[in-house]
């Protein structure tokens, strides 16, 4: 149980951190600390039309016959049926087999291992990418263009990018591929379960650089944030179209918001710094004058700042996909 795990570490802070280190819900952790209250069932009124005993103890019979007792209750019930003999509803039958027991699948089932949750930490720029593809809608109907972006987790930097007619293998192969050659290597990709992520060219590139590979649980959207974050930042800016016109107006756009979203673009993640002012090294600098700045307005007119002095928005020192282990988050302390 991770309730003990939690109230130990409350001890040498609070619950609230506590909760927040181990990845627990507060509203979870207190309700099960709270005794089971019991309850008092209230028997259901057997209804008028209900079955009597004997006729109950019929249908039994029959389900759990030789002939029967292989077959599901669909089955037996259109056997019956066929034959010109009618003892109740499917439903009915199913109910009978609950009550004594006799319910449940009995064939063998398809068991599939769970999926492994992905958790990747950074603590700098050039350590963890994340990368996927998004539609642009073009001219026409039925028209789409594919957009390809990589970007680094850490700073948010976007270090490669292309538009493409057709989503493809190669392609993102090839953009990775130059990604490195100009940015170097990272620890680790991420991406989601795409059939260009999952794609034999890719997964061979990765192995040959000794890169790691990460990939998002199905239908998990939340296994990669950064990439759908920075899709929803492009697609709800106020210059972006209903459509682009062609393949070259597309990648003339993405040409220049990029330039704007690395370099002008102050991000809320990062302590509203640019995504090229953190991957490149001068964010420290830059918070620096930022306090300067603010340390001569508290002079000038401390009055209106009441007793706080005002703080440049700090740098992370981590940024991760899905929360990492305790252990993880003391050594990036």
């Amino acid at each position: 149980m991770i309730n003990p795990a939690v109230d130990e570490l409350a001890e040498l802070t609070s619950v609230k951190k506590a909760c927040e280190l181990l990845g627990r819900a507060r509203g979870s952790h207190y309700r099960a600390k709270q005794p089971p209250r019991a309850r008092d069932p209230r028997p259901r009124p057997t209804p008028p039309n209900a079955l009597a005993a004997a006729e109950q103890a019929q249908v039994l019979q029959v389900l759990t016959s030789e002939r029967f007792c292989d077959k599901s209750v669909a089955q037996t019930w259109a056997t019956l049926l066929d034959e010109g003999t009618y003892l109740c509803s499917m439903s009915t039958m199913h109910r009978l087999l609950r009550a004594h027991g006799a319910a449940g699948e009995r064939r063998r089932q398809a068991t599939h291992p769970a999926k492994k949750k992905p958790e990747l930490l950074a603590t700098g720029p050039g350590q963890v990418w994340s990368w996927d593809i998004t539609k642009l809608r073009g001219p026409g109907r039925g028209i789409w263009f594919q957009l390809y972006v990589v970007l680094d987790i850490f700073s948010r930097y976007v270090v490669a990018w292309t538009v493409q007619a057709s989503e493809d293998s190669e392609i993102a192969k090839t953009m990775l591929e130059e990604a490195m050659g100009v940015h170097g290597i990272p620890e680790a990709i991420h991406a989601d379960r795409g059939t260009s992520m999952t794609s034999k060219p890719v997964a061979q590139l990765l192995l040959d650089l000794g890169v790691d590979r990460s990939h998002s649980r199905p239908r998990v959207s939340n296994d990669n944030p950064y990439s759908e974050s920075a899709f929803k930042t492009l697609k709800y800016a106020p210059v972006f179209p209903e459509a682009f016109g062609s393949l070259a107006d597309a990648r003339a756009f993405c040409e220049g918001f990029f330039g704007y979203y690395n370099h002008e673009h102050r991000h809320t993640g990062i302590g509203l710094h640019t995504p090229a002012s953190v991957h490149h090294g001068t964010a420290t600098e830059i918070r620096a004058q930022r306090q300067t700045t603010l340390d001569a307005a508290h002079a000038a007119h401390p009055e209106r700042f009441g007793n706080r002095r005002p703080q440049a928005p700090q740098l992370p020192k981590a940024a991760w996909i899905n929360q990492p282990s305790p252990e993880a988050l003391i050594q990036t302390a």
